[in-house]
């Protein structure tokens, strides 16, 4: 059965919300029998709700088997905890950010939390695929990870756990077999009718995971890249997501909240980053956003594309447009058409 909660956000910060994945494609096949499911959750994933009190943190644990391949994907999502996959038989294409792979069987991927990543390209294929979910109360970069309690690694072991996991850009490693059965016997209790009754049982579990993925590891040093986790990577994916939120009346002082960083520190990493202050790239931004509107949406008015990409009038717009373009919106439109 699958059971799910509302949606709310679980990160809002001057109007834009980031909600952990509500695999709706996943959901669908499922309920047409297309592909079998079983998964133990907590907030907005598809599958049998936990009790709040019950393995708090876990986002997901379960498993998918598709007899064939099917005809929907999991485009390009976030996740708000770290995501463990491991794919015990079949093949699988996988991306994360720009990197594409084809998993293979005893293949195991890891993502970062709030990481873009997606699953099919476009489609998935016939196999078996596991997976965990952990919530880490992250929500920027920067921020400590914070593990649920009932995870019971010795301290050292997890410091390095979360250092290899949180700086490392390999996403995809080569399961033993350990891995493979630990993420069995999850999917057994998952799938039975007391699967909630044994979280005993599945905490085992996932605390033998973590440690299994520990030895992976460390048996297969990554490259580890602790600017990954800086201030100044947090600054780099806020400007990255800019073009999207341009409506927003951001300041300086806003744009360093949403950051979780003071003025001047943001305002060295954005300076270091763009080249720019983060007034001008502001600016610039919204130039380039009003740019692509008025070459592809010639449906949209000028006052539209105006307040769309965060300008206060359709006047201020068409003066800052004309002190860098030379020429008024209408005008621009008018030579360049639509794309």
């Amino acid at each position: 059965m699958l059971m799910r909660s509302k949606l709310p956000p679980i990160y809002r910060d001057h109007g834009t919300a980031y909600h952990a994945d509500t695999c709706q494609p996943l959901v669908a096949a499922a309920k047409a029998g297309e592909i079998h499911l079983a998964a133990l959750v907590h907030g907005n994933y598809p599958g049998h709700a936990l009790p709040d009190h019950v393995l708090p943190g876990l986002g997901s644990v379960g498993s998918w088997d598709a007899q064939r391949e099917q005809s929907w994907g999991l485009g390009m999502h976030r996740n708000e905890g770290v995501e463990i996959t491991f794919l015990e038989t079949g093949s699988l294409p996988f991306g994360v950010e720009d990197q594409h792979y084809v998993l293979h069987p005893n293949d195991l991927t890891i993502t970062r939390p709030w990481q873009p990543h997606c699953v099919g390209l476009p489609h998935v294929r016939a196999g078996r695929l596991h997976w965990v979910i952990l919530d880490l109360s992250v929500r920027r970069p920067s921020q400590e990870w914070r593990w649920p309690n009932w995870v019971v690694l010795m301290k050292e072991d997890m410091d390095e756990l979360t250092s290899l996991l949180r700086q490392n850009e390999h996403h995809v490693w080569h399961g033993a077999t350990e891995l493979r059965q630990c993420f069995r016997e999850m999917s057994r209790i998952v799938a039975s009718s007391d699967g909630e009754h044994k979280a005993s049982h599945l905490a085992v579990h996932l605390n033998t995971l973590l440690v299994l993925l520990l030895e992976t590891l460390q048996r297969n040093p990554p490259e580890l890249d602790p600017s990954l986790s800086s201030a100044e990577r947090t600054v780099e994916l806020f400007l990255a997501d800019l073009k999207d939120q341009l409506c927003e009346p951001w300041s300086v002082n806003s744009m360093a909240k949403s950051c979780g960083l003071g003025v001047t520190q943001f305002v060295h990493y954005c300076r270091k980053l763009t080249n720019m202050t983060p007034a001008h790239y502001l600016r610039h931004s919204r130039l380039e956003g009003a740019i692509h509107l008025l070459r592809t949406k010639p449906e949209m008015g000028i006052t539209q594309v105006a307040l769309a990409c965060g300008f206060s009038s359709s006047q201020y717009f068409a003066t800052v447009f004309g002190q860098h373009m030379r020429c008024r919106p209408r005008e621009f439109r008018l030579m360049h058409g639509s794309e």
